[in-house]
């Protein structure tokens, strides 16, 4: 039996071979081979696969690294050669798509393990460091401390300790992601002198922390070091997670010792603040009062002083004009007053000391260009300071609204709510009053922030504008 002739394309139903399909669709195949003696002839094959049906099959995905046979060609039935592909074949047979590729080759570990593996393999080099140190300190700082050295050495090494610590958050903010604030500094001029300045570097709780941490350190660091060592070479796909929880652990430890007492610090900064406030200001007021003494209180008295030697002098020669001198000085004096009891008032005026903050407001009230209510609802008058603070605040803020705000109506209210004064001064003004332009504002705000108040505007374009302000209640017998 002759071998039928090679055809291309999938065969007709109505006949033995399909029309001729051009080479650029034709499906590659093996080459030819004869016929076994006594195969049937491809055309009279009763299941011969279909060209077509071998092509689409083609298409589909190829699994990575199993052998499996190709589709045979239309050629021919048991006659059609078989393909394998290997681990790397779906990227070589035609018409493969992309996403049948594999990926490209990744690290096995990340960027933020490998910190955290450099931060554990560090942890014995400065761990013996940290420990010699301490340990080195303590013994001298000790056997010195019979003698005038001794202190001094302590101080000094309490420093050092610091300086270690300071090294020692640069470390774990690199290679542990954390972000641990400075501790506020032992200033020497802040206590007065050099011994004050020993005993509080003495005390300090951050450099013995910070001794602590240096010595109890190498124990971990030694235990670290040789995890993550050993773990590179026989435990490496479980490195990661280990790394994480040993990491986790000096987390704890730098947060634990290495990091300030944010209440603390922040009640140091508040206080420190609140000194300078309260100095400035005081300063300010004394400037304030010789001023006013020396260009209006004083300067009526000088005046006074010279027509009443005028008159004096006169008196004899010409008596009527000695009078009227007389009388010119005793308006001066009228004026005089007046000026010293303003400027009394400006210090701390006699209606706060003896009827408390209702009338004394109430008084500053009926001063003010602006129509003001006031509203006064004590359950007793504070300690005399914090009514002090109170009465100044609302007179600077009522001021204010007099000045600059171009408000008909104003309103004054005072009430203590649980440890806290509330003042709240509202006008129906122009409004965009704000605390951060440098006005009156801005130092009535530091003024408060002093004694732990606060000051809070709401003043929008247009008005209206409240002004609330908050003081620490402190009773009239704490003082």
């Amino acid at each position: 039996m002759t071998a039928s002739p090679p055809t291309s394309g999938r065969a007709a139903p109505g006949g033995p071979h399909a029309p001729h399909v051009p080479p650029a669709a034709e499906t590659p195949r093996p080459p030819e081979t004869p016929d076994a003696p006594g195969a049937p002839d491809a055309a009279d094959a009763p299941d011969a696969p279909d060209a077509a049906d071998a092509a689409d099959a083609s298409r589909a995905p190829l699994t990575t690294g199993t052998a499996r046979a190709a589709r045979t060609s239309g050629a021919g039935g048991v006659g059609g050669v078989a393909r394998t592909v290997g681990a790397g074949g779906a990227a070589d047979l035609p018409g493969a798509r992309e996403d049948d590729r594999l990926p490209p080759p990744r690290a096995p570990l990340g960027a933020q393990t490998w910190k955290e593996i450099a931060h554990l393999l560090l942890n014995l080099p400065m761990d013996i460091v940290g420990f010699l140190y301490v340990s080195v300190w303590v013994y001298c700082g000790l056997l010195l401390s019979v003698t005038v050295v001794g202190l001094p050495v302590l101080v000094l090494g309490l420093m050092g300790g610091r300086r270690f610590g300071r090294a020692e958050r640069v470390r774990a903010r690199l290679l542990l992601g954390m972000r641990i604030e400075e501790p506020t500094p032992i200033r020497h001029r802040a206590h007065g002198g050099f011994f004050p300045w020993l005993w509080a570097c003495l005390k300090d709780p951050v450099g013995w922390r910070h001794a602590l941490y240096s010595f109890v350190r190498l124990p971990w660091g030694i235990a670290t070091f040789t995890v993550c060592l050993v773990s590179l070479f026989v435990a490496w796909p479980v490195l990661p997670w280990l790394a994480r929880g040993l990491t986790h652990v000096d987390r704890m430890m730098v947060r634990a010792l290495l990091s300030p007492s944010d209440a603390l610090e922040r009640r140091i900064a508040e206080l420190e603040s609140g000194r300078r406030t309260v100095a400035d200001t005081a300063s300010a007021d004394l400037r304030r009062i010789e001023r006013d003494l020396h260009d209006g209180a004083q300067a009526r008295l000088v005046s006074l002083a010279m027509g009443l030697g005028l008159a004096r002098e006169k008196l004899p020669e010409d008596p009527q004009a000695a009078a009227r001198m007389v009388d010119e000085a005793h308006g001066e004096v009228k004026l005089a007053l007046a000026e010293l009891r303003d400027l009394a008032r400006g210090i701390h005026p006699a209606i706060l000391t003896d009827r408390g903050l209702g009338p004394a407001l109430s008084n500053v009230a009926a001063r003010c260009p602006v129509t003001v209510t006031v509203s006064v609802d004590l359950p007793a008058r504070p300690a005399p300071a914090i009514e002090g603070i109170a009465y100044f605040t609302v007179s600077e803020l009522l001021q204010n609204v007099g000045k600059h705000s171009g408000a008909a109506r104003a309103s004054v209210d005072l009430r203590r709510s649980g440890d806290r004064l509330l003042i709240r001064v509202a006008d129906d003004g122009r409004g965009g009053a704000r605390a951060d332009r440098g006005t009156g504002l801005a130092g009535l705000t530091e003024r408060l922030g002093s004694v732990d108040g606060l000051l809070l505007v709401d003043s929008p374009d247009g008005g209206p504008t409240t002004v609330t302000a908050e003081l620490p209640w402190r009773d009239s017998a704490d003082g």
